[in-house]
C-alpha cells in the first residue's frame, strides 16, 4: 500500500503494509506488529462502537498494564464493540511515519487510530501527556477538541486524569476512578446516538456523557480567575451540566475476574509476569500517597477469586511468574493462606510467586518463604520512604527504625542478602538532617544483616525519588522542594554514604536529580493555563518525558516561559508555592469522594507531626469515601482456609509432570 493508496482507504481498514515497509529501519521493530497471545481482532462492520484504548508510552512499558488489559477484555466481551490498543510510538518510527504518511495505529489490527470512535487513554504520570499529543497529531486528530468534528472522542483516564485541567484544551472527556463500570456507561451513550444518527452532533454526544455526573466534559465548565492569579470559580457553562464530578467506584471485586486472558507479549516487557490485582484501595493513610487516597475504600478480591484467576491465567498465559498486585498486597486480610495455599499448588511447578514493594510492619518471613518456596528468591523492597522518624510521623508513615531493624535482621536470618529501602526527599518540613538519616538507617541495615548471618556479602540499595504534592491528597495545599536545594541533599547524602569506610562499599545508591519533579509538579497542580505549555514542549521536541535520556529540564522551562507569558504566573507559582485552605484548586470540582476539610485537617495534623492509624481497623475518621460515595470497606475473613487442588492442565498430563 502507498501513501496515495492510504489516503483513498476505507474506515476500518489496516495500514499494516505501509507500516511494514518502515519496520527494518527502526529499532525493535517486533513492538509494532501484534499477534500476542490472547489479544482479540475483531471484523470493523460487525461493531457498533470502535474503541482504540492507549497508554501514552512504549509498548515496553504498556503491554504489562493492569488497566488498559482490563478495558480491553471488558470491551470486546460486548456484542458488537471492537477494542484495539495503542502505544507510543518511539521517535525514530515517529520521524518515519510522517515521511510516509502512515497513521498512529493500533497493534491489534494494525488501523489507523483516528477511524475509531473513541480513544481512550490511561494516564498513571502526567509525564506522558506529550505522547498523547504525538498520538493526536499522528492519527491526523485535531490537538484542540474544540477543532474537532468528525474526530474519535478523546477520554482521559487514570491516577493523572483526576486533575485534568492541564490537557483539558486537548481531550473531550475525564473518567476519574474504576474504569470498568465507565467504559461501558460511555459505550452505551455513544452507541444510542450513533445508531439515532449522531443527534446534535459532537456536542450533542457530550451532553450526554456530562450529565451522567460521573464523566468530566471541560468544554462545558468555565474557569474564572482572581487579578493575583488565583482562580475564583470553575462554573458550568450550561444549566443542564451537573457542578461536580464524582468517581467510579466498582465494588465486588469477584464479580470482575478480569484480566481472564492476559497478554503474552512477544516483545520484552518490563513486567515477564502474570499479575493479578488482590484487592483494590488503601487506607493506610500516607499523605504522600494520590493512589492510596483517591481509591478508597478497601476492596478485597476474596482467597477464592484470586486463586481462580492465577489458575485460569497460568492456563492462558503459560507466564512462570504470578505478581499479586495491590497498593500493598501484605495488607490482604487472608494473605497468609492466599500465599500458602498458592504455594501448595504450585510448589512442584516452574510457578513463582511474588508481591511488589511490601510494608515493613506486614512483612513477615513465613510470607516471604512461602512466596519462595520453588527455590526462586528476589531481593525484598520495603518503603520506610522517610529517613528520620519525625519526618515518617509527618507523612504517616508508622513504621520505627527498629521495626525495620528486626524485619531486616529476619529476612538475613532466613538467608536473603539483598534488601532495597525506597524513600523520598522534599517531603513538606523536611531538613537536610532527615535526609541523612536515610544514611544512617542504611548503615544500621547492613550492621544488623552481618550479625545476624554472620556474613559480610550483606547488601543494602537505597533508591530515592524526589515528592511531588499531588492533588486529592493531605499535600496538595505544600510547597514543593525546588530542584537546587533537592540536589543539595542528595549530594551530601551521597558524601555521608560514600565517606561510611565501615559500610559504604555495601550500600548502594540511586536517585534521580529534583528537575524532573518540577515538571512533574508543574503538571499535576496545575490549571488550564499550564495546557499551553504542554503544547509548547511537545512543539519543541518533548517525548517520553518519564525517560532520562529524553527529558529536558530546559526545554520545558522556555516552553512555560513562552505559554505562561501574559498569565501573571510561572513555574514558581504552580510547584514551590504553598496554598492557604481558602483557595479554589484547579480540581476542586472533581470528587474523589475525600472531604476537603477532612483533607485539610490532616495536612495540620501532619504539620504537627500527628499520626493517624489505619480505618480499617480502627473506628472512622470522616474522609468522606464510604458516606459521600455510598460504598463501604470490603474485607475478610471468607471463612476459606484450604483450597481444593486444580485439576492437572493437559500440559502436565503430556509431559508427565505432577499436577500443582
Amino acid at each position: 500500500m502507498t501513501s496515495q493508496a492510504l489516503d483513498h482507504r476505507l474506515r476500518g481498514d489496516s495500514v499494516f503494509s505501509e507500516l511494514e515497509m518502515l519496520l527494518p529501519f527502526v529499532g525493535k521493530p517486533i513492538q509494532y506488529v501484534g499477534g500476542e497471545l490472547n489479544a482479540v481482532t475483531k471484523e470493523w462492520n460487525d461493531a457498533d462502537v470502535h474503541w482504540a484504548l492507549m497508554y501514552p508510552d512504549a509498548y515496553e512499558v504498556g503491554a504489562p498494564n493492569q488497566g488498559v488489559q482490563i478495558l480491553y477484555e471488558v470491551l470486546n466481551e460486548q456484542n458488537r464493540v471492537l477494542a484495539e490498543r495503542t502505544y507510543a510510538v518511539w521517535p525514530d518510527l515517529e520521524t518515519l511515519m510522517r515521511e510516509n504518511g502512515v497513521p498512529q495505529f493500533t497493534v491489534d489490527a494494525h488501523r489507523s487510530v483516528g477511524d475509531f470512535d473513541l480513544l481512550g487513554l490511561s494516564f498513571s504520570t502526567e509525564l506522558g501527556y506529550t505522547n498523547m499529543l504525538t498520538a493526536l497529531d499522528l492519527a491526523g486528530i485535531p490537538l484542540h477538541a474544540d477543532q474537532r468534528d468528525e474526530h474519535p472522542i478523546v477520554i482521559a483516564g487514570g491516577h493523572a486524569a483526576f486533575n485534568p485541567e492541564p490537557i483539558s484544551q486537548f481531550i473531550d472527556a475525564a473518567v476519574l476512578g474504576d474504569g470498568e463500570e465507565a467504559v461501558l456507561l460511555i459505550t452505551e451513550i455513544v452507541r444510542t446516538w450513533i445508531l439515532a444518527g449522531r443527534p446534535g452532533g459532537r456536542e450533542g454526544v457530550l451532553l450526554e456523557l456530562a450529565k451522567t455526573g460521573c464523566i468530566y466534559v471541560p468544554r462545558f465548565y468555565d474557569v474564572e480567575y482572581l487579578p493575583d492569579g488565583r482562580i475564583q470559580r470553575v462554573v458550568p457553562n450550561r444549566p443542564d451540566v451537573p457542578w461536580r464530578i464524582t468517581k467510579f467506584t466498582l465494588m465486588d471485586l469477584d464479580a470482575w475476574p478480569y484480566p481472564k486472558a492476559p497478554l503474552v507479549p512477544l516483545a520484552e516487557t518490563v513486567h515477564e509476569r502474570m499479575s493479578v490485582e488482590i484487592f483494590r484501595g488503601c487506607t493506610r493513610g500516607c499523605r504522600f500517597c494520590q493512589a492510596g487516597m483517591i481509591t478508597r475504600p478497601v476492596r478485597e478480591r476474596s482467597i477464592t477469586g484470586i486463586a481462580d484467576m492465577v489458575e485460569n491465567g497460568l492456563c492462558k498465559t503459560g507466564f512462570e511468574e504470578v505478581g499479586l498486585l495491590s497498593l500493598s498486597s501484605a495488607d490482604h486480610s487472608e494473605i497468609a493462606d492466599v500465599a500458602r495455599n498458592l504455594a501448595d499448588r504450585y510448589e512442584k511447578t516452574q510457578t513463582s510467586l511474588s508481591l511488589p514493594s511490601t510494608r515493613v510492619d506486614a512483612f513477615n518471613v513465613d510470607l516471604a518463604n512461602e512466596l519462595s518456596r520453588n527455590g526462586r528468591r528476589s531481593g525484598l523492597t520495603f518503603a520506610p520512604e522517610g529517613g528520620s522518624e519525625r519526618i515518617r510521623r509527618v507523612i504517616n508513615k508508622l513504621v520505627s527504625e527498629e521495626d525495620l531493624i528486626r524485619t531486616v535482621t529476619t529476612a538475613y536470618s532466613a538467608g536473603w542478602r539483598n534488601v532495597k529501602l525506597y524513600f523520598m526527599c522534599g517531603l513538606p518540613t523536611e531538613t537536610d538532617e532527615d535526609v541523612l538519616q536515610i544514611a544512617t538507617m542504611a548503615r544500621e541495615v547492613i550492621r544488623a544483616g552481618r550479625i545476624a548471618s554472620g556474613r559480610r556479602d550483606i547488601k543494602c540499595t537505597v533508591s530515592i525519588g524526589g515528592f511531588v504534592p499531588k492533588p486529592h491528597t493531605p499535600f496538595q495545599w505544600a510547597a514543593q522542594l525546588d530542584h537546587e536545594s533537592t540536589d543539595s541533599r542528595l549530594r551530601k547524602l551521597k558524601e555521608a554514604i560514600r565517606d561510611d569506610r565501615e559500610f559504604g562499599k555495601a550500600i548502594g545508591i540511586r536517585y534521580h536529580d529534583g528537575k524532573p519533579g518540577i515538571v512533574e509538579g508543574l503538571l499535576s497542580r496545575g490549571d488550564r493555563r499550564v495546557g499551553n505549555v504542554i503544547e509548547s514542549a511537545w512543539r519543541n521536541g518533548a517525548r517520553f518525558d518519564g525517560w532520562s535520556e529524553h527529558f529536558s529540564y530546559d526545554r520545558w522551562m522556555e516552553s512555560a516561559e513562552h505559554g505562561l507569558d501574559g498569565t501573571g504566573v510561572d513555574v514558581d507559582w504552580f510547584t514551590i508555592r504553598e496554598r492557604e485552605y481558602t483557595e479554589v484548586l484547579p480540581w476542586n470540582h472533581l470528587d474523589s469522594g475525600l472531604d476537603a476539610e477532612w483533607l485539610w485537617e490532616d495536612w495540620q495534623d501532619a504539620l504537627s507531626e500527628v499520626a493517624v492509624d489505619d480505618c480499617r481497623w480502627t473506628p472512622c475518621f470522616d474522609c468522606g469515601v464510604c458516606d459521600q460515595l455510598d460504598t463501604e470497606i470490603q474485607v475478610g475473613p471468607t471463612g476459606v482456609v484450604d483450597l481444593p487442588m486444580p485439576a492437572p492442565r493437559p500440559s502436565q498430563v503430556l509431559s508427565g509432570e505432577p499436577a500443582p
